[in-house]
C-alpha cells in the first residue's frame, strides 16, 4: 500500500520545493549500499570485464519511453517523432540529501559537462548524440552517461535504449530496424540486466515489438517488467482488457505491469511542468471509472513505478552478487595466468643465456606438437576426439551408400536380359556389365574422402596454429615463422594425401580380393539371409546369387576405405606434418640471429599494462564485493 506520509507529500511541501517527497524515501538506506556499489564498480571500469546488474528501458516508436524518464529524472529529455534516442542513455538517479537541490553531469567517450539547470539536459544530451552519431538520423553504441544528483528523484540507474523502428525514413540506412535490434539486444539478452518494456495502451500488447523481443531473451518473464503508457488514449469499451493486462492475465510476466499517464504534447505546450503532471496523473487515476481500484493495487502512476523499480534492482542486485564475486575471481585467475604468461616468456637479459632459452621455447613447442600428433592425452588430447569424430563421420557415409549400391544390383539383375544380353542363352552373364556397376559406384566415394580431407586438414592446422599461439605469445617473428610453415606444409601435405587417395580410387577399379576374404564375407551375408553357411558358395555362375556376391564384394571395399581413407589422412596430415614442422623450428637454432628472433612485441608493454590494469580494479571490485556476499 502507498505509505501515508508520503502520500499526504505529494505535490508540495513545507519548504515549497516541488516534488520534495514525492518518490519514496523509506527505501533510501536500505537500496542506496546496493546501487552505491554497482555504480562503484562501473566507475571503476568493472564493466569492461563484466556484465553489472541494469535495468534496460526498450520500447516501440513513440511508445512513451522519454515521458516515463522524464517522470522518473524530472527533467525533460529529447523527444519528437522517428527515432529520438539515437546512443544508449545511461539514466543515473540519485536522491541527494545535501542542500544542493539539483545538479548534473553528463558524459561520453572523453568529455564530461557539469549542468546546472534542468532546462541544459535536453540541448547537450542531442549535442552528445549528433557528435557520437552524427548529424541526422543514424545511430551509434557508444554510451552516454547523465547522472542528476536531486532531492526529488529516486535511487535508480536506467538505459533507455533507441526505439524500435518499422519502416526506414528518409537518410536512414534500408536496415535501420535490424541495426535498433541488435543494439538492443546487446543489453537485453545479458542476464544481469531487467528489461523495462514501454507499451502505449492504445495498441494491441500481442503485436509489440518490444515485448516480443523480451520474450526472445527472457522467454519465462522473470527479469521482464511492462510499463503501460498512455492511459487517456484507450478506445472505450477495451477497459477491461486493459485491467485484465496490468492484472498479468494477458501476458503473464513474474514482475508484472505498472499503468502510468506521463506529459503529453499538449501539456508540454501549455508548460505543464514535471511536478504538475505528477500530480494531475494521480488525480487522473483516482477519478478514473475503471483505473482507480489499480491506485490501491500499486500497479499505477510514476510513483510506484520508482519503487517498484527500485526495489527490483535491488533485489536483483542481491542476487547477481553471488554470480559476480564468482566470475571476478574466474576473471583473476585468468589475467594472472595471462600476465604470468608474459614474464614468463620474456627472455633472460644476459645474452649468454639467450640460447639456452631459445632452444628451450623451441623444444617445448615442438614437444606439444608431437603429442599432438601422437595423441598423447593431456591439453592437446581433443583433437583425437575431432579426429576421430570426423573419421567416423565417413565411415558413416560409406555405410549409407550400401543401400543405393544394393538397389542398382538389384535392378541390374532384374533387367539383364532385356539391356545387356548378347547371343548368350538365358541364365549366362556378362562379368563386366557387374564389374562397371561396381567400379562406377565406388568412384562416387571419391569427392565425398576429398572433402573430408579438406575438413580434417583445417582441423588439425588450426591446432597448430593454436600451439604456435600459446608458446610464442609476445615474439611474432616466431609466431610468423610458426604459422607461415604450418599453413605451407599442411597444404604441401594435403595435395600429398589428395593424390594418394585418387590413386586408391584408382586401384578400386580394378575390383579385387583375395578368395578366402571374398569367400569368408560372402558365406556371412549368405547364412544372415539364408540361415546356413558354406564353405563354398554353390552355383556362383547363378544369376539369382549376384545380388549377395557383390553385396559381400561392396562390404570389402566399404571396409577397406573406411581405414584407408583415414590412414591416410592421419599419417601425411598429422604424423609426417608434424615431424616436418618440428625439424624446421629446430633448423632456427642455426642461422638465425637469435636476439633478433626474440624480439618481443613491440606491442607487449601496452597489453601487459592492459592485464595489469584489469587485475587492479577486479582486486578493487573483490574487496568492494566482499562486505556484501
Amino acid at each position: 500500500m502507498v505509505d501515508k506520509e508520503q502520500d499526504r507529500g505529494e505535490g508540495s511541501s513545507k519548504t515549497g520545493t516541488p516534488m520534495e517527497g514525492v518518490f519514496h524515501s523509506h527505501l533510501d538506506e536500505r537500496v542506496r549500499p546496493y546501487i552505491d556499489l554497482i555504480d562503484s564498480l562501473r566507475l571503476i571500469g568493472v564493466g569492461e570485464d563484466i556484465s553489472l546488474p541494469s535495468i534496460a528501458v526498450i520500447g516501440d516508436q513513440s511508445s512513451g519511453k522519454s515521458s516515463v524518464l522524464e517522470a522518473l529524472s524530472g527533467v525533460a529529455l529529447p523527444r519528437g517523432s522517428g527515432i529520438v534516442t539515437r546512443c544508449p542513455l545511461q539514466l543515473k538517479l540519485r536522491k541527494n540529501k545535501s542542500e544542493v537541490q539539483w545538479q548534473a553531469v553528463l558524459s561520453y567517450k572523453e568529455e564530461s559537462i557539469k549542468l546546472e539547470d534542468p532546462s541544459q539536459v535536453e540541448i547537450y544530451v542531442c549535442k552528445a548524440q549528433n557528435e557520437l552519431a552524427g548529424d541526422g538520423v543514424g545511430i551509434c553504441d557508444d554510451l552516454i552517461t547523465l547522472e542528476i544528483k536531486s532531492t526529488s528523484v529516486c535511487d535508480l540507474t536506467l538505459i533507455d535504449l533507441p526505439g524500435i523502428a518499422r519502416v526506414p525514413v528518409k537518410g536512414q540506412p534500408d536496415d535501420i530496424g535490424e541495426q535498433i535490434k541488435n543494439l538492443i539486444r546487446r543489453f537485453i539478452e545479458k542476464r544481469e540486466t531487467i528489461n523495462l518494456v514501454v507499451v502505449p495502451c492504445n495498441v494491441d500488447i500481442a503485436t509489440t515489438e518490444a515485448l516480443k523481443m523480451a520474450q526472445e531473451v527472457d522467454p519465462d518473464g522473470k527479469r521482464t517488467l511492462a510499463i503501460l503508457t498512455k492511459p487517456d488514449l484507450v478506445d472505450k469499451g477495451t477497459e477491461k482488457t486493459i485491467l485484465k493486462i496490468v492484472r498479468n492475465q494477458v501476458v503473464p510476466l513474474s514482475k508484472g505491469y505498472i499503468i502510468v499517464k506521463c506529459r503529453g504534447q499538449k501539456q508540454i505546450e501549455d508548460k505543464i511542468s514535471l511536478e504538475q503532471a505528477i500530480q494531475e496523473e494521480r488525480d487522473f487515476f483516482k477519478k478514473h471509472n475503471f483505473f482507480s481500484c489499480l491506485l490501491q493495487e500499486e500497479k499505477a502512476t510514476v510513483n510506484c513505478l520508482a519503487t517498484k523499480l527500485t526495489q527490483d534492482l535491488v533485489d536483483h542486485i542481491k542476487k547477481s552478487l553471488p554470480l559476480l564475486s564468482e566470475e571476478i575471481k574466474r576473471q583473476l585467475r585468468s589475467s594472472r595466468e595471462e600476465l604470468n604468461l608474459y614474464h614468463k616468456a620474456s627472455p633472460p637479459l644476459e645474452s649468454q643465456n639467450l640460447k639456452a632459452f631459445f632452444i628451450g621455447i623451441l623444444i617445448k613447442f615442438n614437444d606439444k606438437i608431437n603429442h599432438m600428433a601422437s595423441g598423447v592425452a593431456g591439453d592437446e588430447g581433443n583433437l583425437f576426439v575431432q579426429l576421430h569424430s570426423e573419421f567416423k563421420k565417413w565411415k558413416e557415409h560409406l555405410v549409407n551408400t550400401k543401400s543405393p549400391f544394393h538397389g542398382v544390383v538389384q535392378a541390374v539383375v532384374k533387367d539383364y536380359d532385356l539391356k545387356y544380353r548378347g547371343r548368350e542363352l538365358p541364365g549366362f552373364s556378362d562379368y563386366n556389365v557387374f564389374e562397371t556397376e561396381v567400379q562406377k559406384l565406388v568412384i562416387q566415394l571419391k569427392q565425398p574422402a576429398i572433402d573430408r580431407l579438406r575438413v580434417i586438414r583445417e582441423i588439425i592446422q588450426n591446432q597448430f596454429l593454436e600451439v604456435s599461439r600459446a608458446c610464442f605469445p609476445i615474439y611474432p617473428y616466431l609466431q610468423s615463422f610458426a604459422m607461415n610453415k604450418i599453413e605451407d606444409i599442411q597444404s604441401k601435405q594435403e595435395t600429398k594425401v589428395e593424390q594418394r587417395i585418387m590413386e586408391q580410387f584408382e586401384m578400386e577399379q580394378l575390383v579385387y580380393s583375395q578368395d578366402d576374404i571374398y569367400f569368408k564375407t560372402l558365406n556371412e551375408i549368405l547364412s544372415s539371409s539364408e540361415g546356413a553357411s558354406e564353405d563354398r558358395c554353390p552355383g556362383l555362375e547363378s544369376r539369382n546369387k549376384y545380388p549377395e556376391m557383390l553385396k559381400a564384394y561392396y562390404e570389402i571395399v566399404v571396409q577397406r576405405l573406411a581405414d584407408q581413407v583415414p590412414m591416410l589422412i592421419r599419417y601425411f596430415m598429422l604424423k609426417e606434418s608434424a615431424h616436418l614442422l618440428c625439424s624446421e623450428m629446430l633448423g632456427l637454432i642455426e642461422g638465425a640471429d637469435i636476439a633478433d628472433v626474440l624480439r618481443e612485441d613491440s606491442d607487449i608493454s601496452r597489453r601487459c599494462a592492459i592485464t595489469e590494469a584489469r587485475i587492479e580494479r577486479l582486486t578493487i571490485a573483490q574487496k568492494k564485493l566482499s562486505s556484501f556476499v
